[in-house]
């Protein structure tokens, strides 16, 4: 009994030095039809024939990386060394998951992101863009990296944070809850970025005490965030110096003005106080 789902069409070509094999759908499964063309693998346990796992277009699978469950790779990604992609996993357009990385679960890597070392992307994550997740770095929950962002060394991404642009998140930091980390901003260390966070700019975050988020209980309901590497505030679209966000405040309303400059006050004495003990 034939239990195969697919089988080699007879094309090949020669891939960093391997034999890729086209393949070909003998049954309909998933959303493959029967004599459907797939895309490039180097053995049959690359793709397993169980499962509805599937590999398309000019995608590439081969050395001892596999694809199985309910995957998908597509495009012109690839998935090779000692890779994994299960689960209801999608790895797509110029993606590549390498070394022992594993992209599993519901997650997504597409763009041109790429996941390496021994690092994972689960859950309902999502890493793209120019984005890189390496080392033994995770990226999980509802969790997005893209941009030229890079998630490295023991760092989490988890919950529904985002970490984009030229961002950092490396050492055994943590980025997790509602937290964003973007532009240049870097998380690192043993620090953690939670809750409601913003970090963002040039700011540095290498302890969880080198910011302050607060809520805004006046007028917006909105958190805004206090980073003490730079002395700047995030507050919506602002983002800037103490001084700039008083000014714009004031120019905002008189109860504005007095709310922000009691707040700036505020972590100022808590930022005095903390220096004092550094």
């Amino acid at each position: 009994m034939n239990n195969k789902k697919y089988e080699f069409t007879g094309e090949t070509k020669e891939w960093c030095g391997r034999i890729l094999h086209r393949i070909r759908a003998v049954v309909s499964f998933a959303y493959v039809k029967e004599g459907e063309i797939g895309g490039w693998i180097e053995t049959e346990s690359n793709l397993p024939h169980d499962g509805n796992a599937w590999v398309y277009g000019d995608a590439e699978v081969y050395g001892d990386a596999k694809v199985c469950d309910n995957a998908e790779v597509c495009g012109n990604a690839e998935v090779c060394d000692n890779a994994k992609v299960y689960g209801n996993a999608e790895v797509c357009d110029n993606a590549k998951v390498c070394g022992n990385a594993k992209v599993c679960g519901n997650a997504w890597a597409y763009g041109n992101a790429k996941v390496c070392g021994d690092a994972k992307v689960y859950g309902n994550a999502w890493a793209y863009g120019d984005a890189k997740v390496y080392g033994n770095a995770k990226v999980c929950g509802n969790a997005k990296v893209c941009g030229d962002a890079e998630v490295y060394g023991n760092a989490k991404v988890c919950g529904d944070a985002e970490v984009c642009d030229n961002a950092k998140v490396c050492g055994n930091a943590k980025v997790c809850g509602d937290a964003k980390v973007y532009d240049n901003a870097e998380v690192c260390g043993n620090a953690e970025a939670c809750g409601n966070a913003e970090v963002c700019g040039d700011a540095k975050v290498e302890r969880s005490g080198e910011y302050i988020v607060i809520k805004n209980c006046w007028s917006s309901m909105r958190w805004f965030t206090y980073t003490r590497s730079n002395r700047k505030w995030k507050v919506g679209c602002f983002y800037g110096t103490s001084e700039e966000l008083i000014k714009k405040a004031y120019a905002d309303s008189e109860k504005s003005g007095k709310c922000y400059e009691a707040i700036v006050k505020a972590v100022e004495t808590i930022e005095a106080a903390i220096q004092e003990e550094e």
